[in-house]
């Protein structure tokens, strides 16, 4: 039951950072868009890089970006609530009942790893290089969530058994 309840809690975690990370971006729009609008026109990437092909000047592109990121955080937020709620909801249940609680969870977990790894690491980092920006470069922050969300869907999908305290 104590694994279970870690789990859950854990779940639940998420579910708070990824709510107060939609609010802050609704609430405080204009900083995190700045970051992406910083991004995507690679300004502060290496002068001369031949990569520049690539980069996106157009606001309204900049805009579309920004809402599906903060479409895309919604979606993640309200997939660990409603998975956790159903992990509640099943704590107490068998071990089977528990593991098929798991999978609003599951997708919302795996949402968020999809995020960090493929708008953030791979479009972000390596298509419009922000690797090479000091000022807006944000591929340690999402490593480091990258890494704990994995951490938790991880352990959240370790098997549960009859016999776990």
């Amino acid at each position: 039951m104590i694994l279970r309840f870690a789990k859950t809690l854990l779940v639940f975690g998420v579910a708070v950072f990824y709510t107060l990370f939609v609010f802050n971006n609704v609430t405080d729009y204009a900083s995190n868009y700045q970051f992406i609008c910083h991004a995507l026109m690679m300004d502060s990437t290496f002068p001369g890089n031949r990569g520049m092909w690539r980069a996106l000047n157009s606001p309204a592109v900049h805009t579309i970006f920004y809402v599906c990121i903060i479409a895309w955080e919604v979606a993640t937020m309200l997939l660990c609530w409603a998975g956790g709620a159903r992990l509640i909801r099943a704590l107490s249940g068998t071990a089977v009942a528990f593991h098929r609680a798991k999978n609003v969870a599951v997708v919302g977990l795996t949402l968020s790893l999809l995020m960090w790894l493929v708008a953030f690491l791979s479009v972000g980092g390596e298509w419009f290089l922000m690797w090479q920006s000091k000022a807006w470069n944000g591929q340690e922050a999402a490593f480091r969530m990258f890494t704990v969300v994995g951490t938790v869907l991880v352990f959240l999908a370790l098997p549960d058994s009859e016999t776990q305290p």
